[in-house]
Protein backbone atom coordinates (compact mmCIF):
# COMPACT_ATOMS: atom_id res chain seq x y z
CA UNK A 1 0.00 0.00 0.00
CA UNK A 2 0.98 3.54 -1.01
CA UNK A 3 1.66 5.91 1.88
CA UNK A 4 1.78 9.90 2.02
CA UNK A 5 3.32 11.36 4.65
CA UNK A 6 3.15 14.88 5.11
CA UNK A 7 6.48 17.26 6.83
CA UNK A 8 5.59 20.59 8.60
CA UNK A 9 7.89 22.57 10.07
CA UNK A 10 5.96 22.57 13.33
CA UNK A 11 4.76 26.01 15.06
CA UNK A 12 5.01 27.57 18.60
CA UNK A 13 1.28 28.77 17.91
CA UNK A 14 -1.11 25.95 18.04
CA UNK A 15 -3.36 27.29 15.71
CA UNK A 16 -0.77 27.04 12.94
CA UNK A 17 -0.09 23.55 13.72
CA UNK A 18 -4.04 23.04 13.75
CA UNK A 19 -3.92 24.49 10.17
CA UNK A 20 -1.42 22.20 8.77
CA UNK A 21 -3.08 19.16 10.41
CA UNK A 22 -6.79 20.57 8.83
CA UNK A 23 -4.68 21.12 5.35
CA UNK A 24 -3.73 17.39 5.78
CA UNK A 25 -7.19 16.21 6.31
CA UNK A 26 -7.81 18.35 2.97
CA UNK A 27 -5.41 16.35 1.45
CA UNK A 28 -6.36 12.80 2.42
CA UNK A 29 -10.10 13.55 1.46
CA UNK A 30 -8.59 13.95 -2.41
CA UNK A 31 -6.92 10.84 -2.40
CA UNK A 32 -9.58 8.68 -0.09
CA UNK A 33 -8.06 5.50 -1.37
CA UNK A 34 -4.32 6.54 -0.15
CA UNK A 35 -3.09 6.12 3.61
CA UNK A 36 -2.05 10.04 4.77
CA UNK A 37 -0.44 10.55 7.66
CA UNK A 38 1.05 14.12 9.34
CA UNK A 39 4.24 14.53 10.74
CA UNK A 40 6.74 17.76 12.31
CA UNK A 41 10.16 18.48 12.27
CA UNK A 42 10.43 20.27 15.40
CA UNK A 43 8.13 22.28 18.11
CA UNK A 44 5.55 19.60 18.11
CA UNK A 45 4.71 15.84 17.46
CA UNK A 46 4.06 13.74 15.70
CA UNK A 47 8.26 13.31 14.89
CA UNK A 48 9.03 11.67 11.44
CA UNK A 49 9.94 8.78 13.19
CA UNK A 50 6.06 8.53 14.77
CA UNK A 51 4.70 9.53 11.38
CA UNK A 52 7.07 7.16 9.35
CA UNK A 53 5.64 4.27 12.52
CA UNK A 54 1.80 5.63 11.96
CA UNK A 55 2.28 4.80 7.92
CA UNK A 56 4.16 1.25 8.35
CA UNK A 57 1.35 0.56 11.24
CA UNK A 58 -1.37 0.89 8.43
CA UNK A 59 0.03 -1.72 5.76
CA UNK A 60 1.81 1.11 3.92
CA UNK A 61 4.85 -1.19 2.14
CA UNK A 62 6.04 3.12 0.18
CA UNK A 63 6.18 6.19 1.64
CA UNK A 64 6.70 8.80 -0.34
CA UNK A 65 7.65 11.95 2.39
CA UNK A 66 6.56 15.55 1.09
CA UNK A 67 7.76 18.28 2.75
CA UNK A 68 5.20 21.11 3.60
CA UNK A 69 8.11 23.79 3.31
CA UNK A 70 8.64 25.97 0.72
CA UNK A 71 11.79 26.29 -0.45
CA UNK A 72 14.61 23.82 0.60
CA UNK A 73 17.50 24.69 3.30
CA UNK A 74 19.01 22.84 6.24
CA UNK A 75 15.70 20.49 7.05
CA UNK A 76 15.28 19.83 3.57
CA UNK A 77 18.79 18.89 2.69
CA UNK A 78 19.82 17.52 5.52
CA UNK A 79 17.59 16.79 8.55
CA UNK A 80 14.65 15.14 6.68
CA UNK A 81 17.02 12.81 4.24
CA UNK A 82 18.60 11.79 8.02
CA UNK A 83 15.32 10.88 9.22
CA UNK A 84 14.84 8.62 5.95
CA UNK A 85 17.80 7.40 6.43
CA UNK A 86 16.74 5.64 9.86
CA UNK A 87 13.43 4.80 8.59
CA UNK A 88 14.83 2.29 5.80
CA UNK A 89 17.28 1.16 8.43
CA UNK A 90 14.36 0.27 11.01
CA UNK A 91 12.17 -0.89 8.15
CA UNK A 92 14.31 -2.28 5.50
CA UNK A 93 11.17 -3.79 3.79
CA UNK A 94 9.33 -0.77 3.32
CA UNK A 95 10.42 1.99 0.47
CA UNK A 96 10.87 5.11 1.26
CA UNK A 97 10.74 8.60 -1.42
CA UNK A 98 11.70 11.38 -0.69
CA UNK A 99 9.55 14.26 -2.62
CA UNK A 100 9.69 17.89 -3.57
CA UNK A 101 8.92 20.82 -0.85
CA UNK A 102 6.65 23.17 -2.29
CA UNK A 103 9.17 24.97 -4.31
CA UNK A 104 8.82 27.13 -7.29
CA UNK A 105 5.86 26.62 -9.44
CA UNK A 106 3.68 28.55 -11.38
CA UNK A 107 0.51 27.18 -9.10
CA UNK A 108 2.25 29.33 -6.26
CA UNK A 109 2.06 32.58 -8.34
CA UNK A 110 -1.30 31.96 -8.76
CA UNK A 111 -2.12 31.85 -5.11
CA UNK A 112 0.22 34.99 -4.92
CA UNK A 113 -2.30 36.54 -7.33
CA UNK A 114 -5.60 35.37 -5.49
CA UNK A 115 -3.81 36.83 -1.89
CA UNK A 116 -3.57 39.93 -3.62
CA UNK A 117 -6.54 40.47 -5.27
CA UNK A 118 -8.04 39.60 -1.51
CA UNK A 119 -6.13 42.28 0.36
CA UNK A 120 -7.53 44.51 2.39
CA UNK A 121 -6.35 48.20 3.88
CA UNK A 122 -4.79 47.95 7.19
CA UNK A 123 -6.10 51.15 7.89
CA UNK A 124 -9.82 52.25 6.96
CA UNK A 125 -9.71 54.74 4.40
CA UNK A 126 -10.03 58.88 5.81
CA UNK A 127 -10.38 57.47 9.15
CA UNK A 128 -8.78 59.61 11.72
CA UNK A 129 -5.49 59.14 13.99
CA UNK A 130 -4.71 59.85 17.38
CA UNK A 131 -2.52 62.69 16.06
CA UNK A 132 -5.35 64.19 13.74
CA UNK A 133 -4.20 62.78 10.91
CA UNK A 134 -6.29 61.25 8.41
CA UNK A 135 -5.41 58.32 6.34
CA UNK A 136 -5.06 57.87 2.86
CA UNK A 137 -7.65 57.23 0.29
CA UNK A 138 -7.39 53.89 -1.26
CA UNK A 139 -7.77 54.99 -4.61
CA UNK A 140 -4.53 54.98 -6.17
CA UNK A 141 -3.15 54.12 -9.59
CA UNK A 142 -1.22 50.90 -10.52
CA UNK A 143 2.01 52.84 -11.43
CA UNK A 144 1.84 54.63 -7.81
CA UNK A 145 1.22 50.77 -6.05
CA UNK A 146 4.00 48.45 -5.07
CA UNK A 147 3.30 45.04 -3.96
CA UNK A 148 6.30 44.02 -1.29
CA UNK A 149 6.59 40.38 -0.90
CA UNK A 150 7.58 39.45 2.55
CA UNK A 151 9.33 35.64 3.12
CA UNK A 152 10.65 34.36 6.26
CA UNK A 153 14.87 34.32 5.37
CA UNK A 154 17.11 31.59 5.18
CA UNK A 155 20.76 31.23 5.61
CA UNK A 156 20.56 29.04 2.51
CA UNK A 157 21.46 31.62 -0.90
CA UNK A 158 19.58 29.06 -2.63
CA UNK A 159 16.18 29.55 -1.12
CA UNK A 160 16.43 32.89 -0.87
CA UNK A 161 17.46 33.34 -4.62
CA UNK A 162 14.07 31.28 -5.03
CA UNK A 163 12.07 33.45 -3.12
CA UNK A 164 13.31 36.37 -5.38
CA UNK A 165 12.55 34.18 -8.79
CA UNK A 166 8.81 33.58 -7.32
CA UNK A 167 8.99 37.56 -6.94
CA UNK A 168 9.88 38.25 -10.45
CA UNK A 169 7.02 35.97 -11.44
CA UNK A 170 4.94 37.35 -9.71
CA UNK A 171 5.64 41.04 -11.03
CA UNK A 172 5.58 39.55 -14.69
CA UNK A 173 2.03 39.11 -14.23
CA UNK A 174 0.84 42.21 -12.44
CA UNK A 175 -0.43 46.03 -13.55
CA UNK A 176 1.86 47.38 -10.60
CA UNK A 177 4.71 49.14 -11.02
CA UNK A 178 7.05 47.56 -8.74
CA UNK A 179 6.88 44.02 -6.91
CA UNK A 180 9.46 44.76 -4.19
CA UNK A 181 11.42 41.39 -1.85
CA UNK A 182 11.98 41.37 2.06
CA UNK A 183 12.42 38.88 4.63
CA UNK A 184 11.38 38.84 8.43
CA UNK A 185 14.34 37.07 9.99
CA UNK A 186 18.07 35.76 8.94
CA UNK A 187 18.69 38.08 5.89
CA UNK A 188 17.94 41.09 4.27
CA UNK A 189 16.58 42.98 3.37
CA UNK A 190 14.41 43.38 6.61
CA UNK A 191 10.59 44.27 6.56
CA UNK A 192 11.47 47.70 7.82
CA UNK A 193 13.91 48.08 5.12
CA UNK A 194 11.48 46.95 2.29
CA UNK A 195 9.25 48.97 3.87
CA UNK A 196 11.46 52.10 3.42
CA UNK A 197 12.07 51.08 -0.31
CA UNK A 198 9.10 51.12 -1.37
CA UNK A 199 8.11 54.80 0.25
CA UNK A 200 11.55 55.84 -1.41
CA UNK A 201 10.77 54.53 -4.94
CA UNK A 202 7.27 56.81 -4.84
CA UNK A 203 4.79 54.18 -4.08
CA UNK A 204 1.69 56.05 -2.99
CA UNK A 205 0.02 52.61 -1.84
CA UNK A 206 2.01 49.58 -0.70
CA UNK A 207 0.25 45.83 -0.45
CA UNK A 208 2.23 43.47 2.26
CA UNK A 209 2.10 40.14 0.56
CA UNK A 210 3.32 37.23 3.09
CA UNK A 211 4.79 34.32 2.19
CA UNK A 212 4.01 32.07 4.20
CA UNK A 213 1.74 28.83 4.09
CA UNK A 214 -0.63 29.04 7.69
CA UNK A 215 -0.54 31.61 10.27
CA UNK A 216 2.01 31.41 13.69
CA UNK A 217 3.99 33.49 15.63
CA UNK A 218 5.79 35.50 12.66
CA UNK A 219 2.65 36.56 10.52
CA UNK A 220 0.91 37.40 13.67
CA UNK A 221 3.96 40.20 14.54
CA UNK A 222 3.87 41.03 10.87
CA UNK A 223 0.06 42.20 11.32
CA UNK A 224 1.10 44.35 14.27
CA UNK A 225 4.15 46.08 11.88
CA UNK A 226 2.48 46.34 9.31
CA UNK A 227 -0.38 48.22 11.32
CA UNK A 228 2.30 50.22 12.75
CA UNK A 229 3.40 51.15 9.55
CA UNK A 230 0.85 52.48 8.45
CA UNK A 231 0.01 54.47 11.60
CA UNK A 232 3.29 55.82 11.39
CA UNK A 233 2.77 56.86 7.22
CA UNK A 234 -0.62 58.02 7.18
CA UNK A 235 -0.27 59.15 4.01
CA UNK A 236 0.41 55.95 2.08
CA UNK A 237 -2.40 53.46 1.78
CA UNK A 238 -1.05 50.33 3.18
CA UNK A 239 -3.00 46.89 2.41
CA UNK A 240 -1.86 43.24 3.81
CA UNK A 241 -3.09 40.06 1.50
CA UNK A 242 -3.38 37.00 3.34
CA UNK A 243 -0.85 33.98 3.69
CA UNK A 244 -1.40 30.91 1.47
CA UNK A 245 -3.63 28.92 3.90
CA UNK A 246 -6.35 26.22 2.06
CA UNK A 247 -6.04 27.68 -1.04
CA UNK A 248 -7.04 24.54 -3.96
CA UNK A 249 -4.23 25.30 -5.92
CA UNK A 250 -1.60 24.62 -2.62
CA UNK A 251 -3.31 21.52 -2.45
CA UNK A 252 -3.39 20.29 -5.77
CA UNK A 253 0.50 21.00 -5.80
CA UNK A 254 1.49 18.80 -3.10
CA UNK A 255 -1.15 16.12 -4.43
CA UNK A 256 1.30 16.71 -7.63
CA UNK A 257 4.18 16.71 -5.29
CA UNK A 258 3.71 13.08 -3.80
CA UNK A 259 2.23 11.89 -7.67
CA UNK A 260 5.61 12.27 -8.94
CA UNK A 261 7.53 10.80 -5.63
CA UNK A 262 4.77 7.51 -6.45
CA UNK A 263 5.53 7.22 -9.71
CA UNK A 264 9.16 7.59 -9.87
CA UNK A 265 9.94 11.20 -11.08
CA UNK A 266 10.93 13.28 -8.02
CA UNK A 267 13.93 15.72 -10.08
CA UNK A 268 16.14 15.56 -6.93
CA UNK A 269 17.00 13.21 -4.10
CA UNK A 270 19.55 13.96 -1.58
CA UNK A 271 20.08 9.78 -0.80
CA UNK A 272 23.75 9.26 -2.02
CA UNK A 273 24.20 13.27 -2.16
CA UNK A 274 27.69 13.45 -1.46
CA UNK A 275 27.11 17.63 -0.64
CA UNK A 276 24.78 16.46 2.31
CA UNK A 277 26.94 13.48 3.77
CA UNK A 278 29.61 16.32 4.36
CA UNK A 279 27.20 18.88 5.42
CA UNK A 280 25.79 17.00 8.00
CA UNK A 281 29.34 16.45 9.58
CA UNK A 282 29.35 20.41 10.04
CA UNK A 283 25.30 21.20 10.75
CA UNK A 284 24.13 22.55 13.88
CA UNK A 285 20.83 24.07 14.93
CA UNK A 286 21.23 27.54 15.21
CA UNK A 287 17.29 27.90 15.51
CA UNK A 288 15.97 31.15 17.72
CA UNK A 289 13.10 30.08 19.16
CA UNK A 290 11.35 32.95 19.90
CA UNK A 291 10.55 33.03 15.57
CA UNK A 292 8.26 30.68 14.09
CA UNK A 293 10.89 29.20 11.51
CA UNK A 294 8.47 28.69 8.86
CA UNK A 295 12.07 28.27 6.40
CA UNK A 296 11.61 28.48 2.95
CA UNK A 297 13.39 25.36 1.36
CA UNK A 298 13.19 24.64 -1.99
CA UNK A 299 15.55 21.24 -3.42
CA UNK A 300 14.16 22.33 -6.96
CA UNK A 301 17.28 23.41 -8.32
CA UNK A 302 16.12 22.10 -11.82
CA UNK A 303 12.87 24.16 -12.01
CA UNK A 304 11.58 21.17 -14.50
CA UNK A 305 8.17 22.92 -13.38
CA UNK A 306 8.02 25.66 -15.30
CA UNK A 307 6.98 25.31 -18.98
CA UNK A 308 6.14 28.74 -19.56
CA UNK A 309 7.96 30.05 -22.82
CA UNK A 310 7.74 34.02 -22.31
CA UNK A 311 8.01 35.85 -25.55
CA UNK A 312 10.27 38.41 -23.91
CA UNK A 313 9.87 40.56 -27.47
CA UNK A 314 6.55 40.67 -26.00
CA UNK A 315 7.20 42.14 -22.70
CA UNK A 316 7.60 46.40 -23.08
CA UNK A 317 8.68 46.72 -19.57
CA UNK A 318 10.94 49.40 -19.47
CA UNK A 319 12.72 49.06 -16.62
CA UNK A 320 13.40 52.04 -15.52
CA UNK A 321 10.10 51.60 -14.14
CA UNK A 322 8.13 53.58 -16.73
CA UNK A 323 6.12 50.94 -17.60
CA UNK A 324 2.11 50.98 -17.80
CA UNK A 325 0.03 47.72 -17.64
CA UNK A 326 2.09 44.92 -18.72
CA UNK A 327 1.10 43.24 -21.73
CA UNK A 328 2.23 39.51 -21.05
CA UNK A 329 1.77 36.85 -22.95
CA UNK A 330 0.76 34.71 -19.91
CA UNK A 331 -2.38 32.90 -21.01
CA UNK A 332 -2.19 29.82 -19.31
CA UNK A 333 -4.51 27.52 -19.72
CA UNK A 334 -6.65 26.95 -16.45
CA UNK A 335 -9.07 24.42 -17.52
CA UNK A 336 -5.95 22.46 -18.79
CA UNK A 337 -4.25 22.58 -15.18
CA UNK A 338 -7.38 21.40 -13.48
CA UNK A 339 -7.51 18.59 -16.28
CA UNK A 340 -3.61 18.05 -14.73
CA UNK A 341 -4.49 18.19 -11.56
CA UNK A 342 -7.94 15.80 -11.72
CA UNK A 343 -5.27 13.18 -13.31
CA UNK A 344 -2.63 13.64 -10.92
CA UNK A 345 -5.32 12.52 -8.22
CA UNK A 346 -6.11 9.62 -10.14
CA UNK A 347 -2.56 8.44 -10.20
CA UNK A 348 -2.56 8.47 -6.55
CA UNK A 349 -5.22 5.87 -5.88
CA UNK A 350 -3.93 2.72 -3.83
CA UNK A 351 -5.64 0.52 -1.04
CA UNK A 352 -6.68 1.51 2.41
CA UNK A 353 -7.54 4.23 4.37
CA UNK A 354 -7.01 7.76 4.61
CA UNK A 355 -6.30 9.79 7.86
CA UNK A 356 -4.89 13.17 8.47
Amino acid sequence: MNAILLIGHGSRDPEGNEQLLAFAEAIAARVPDTCVETCFLELTRPTIAEGVTACVNRGATRVVLIPIILFAAGHAKIDIPMAIDRAKAKYPEVEFVYGRPIGVHEKIVRILETRLQGAAAVLAAGNELPNGAATAVADVADEDTAVLVLGRGSSDPDANSDFYKITRMLWEKLPYKWVESSFIGVTQPSFPEGLERCLRLGAKKIIVLPYFLFTGVLIKRIQEMTLEFAEANPDTVVEMGDYFGFHPQLEELVLERANEGLNGRVMANCDNCQFRLIAQEHHHHHHDHDHDHDHHHDHDHHHHDHHHNHDHDHHHHSHDHHHEHHAHGHEHDHHEHQHEDHAAEKQLSGSGGNRA
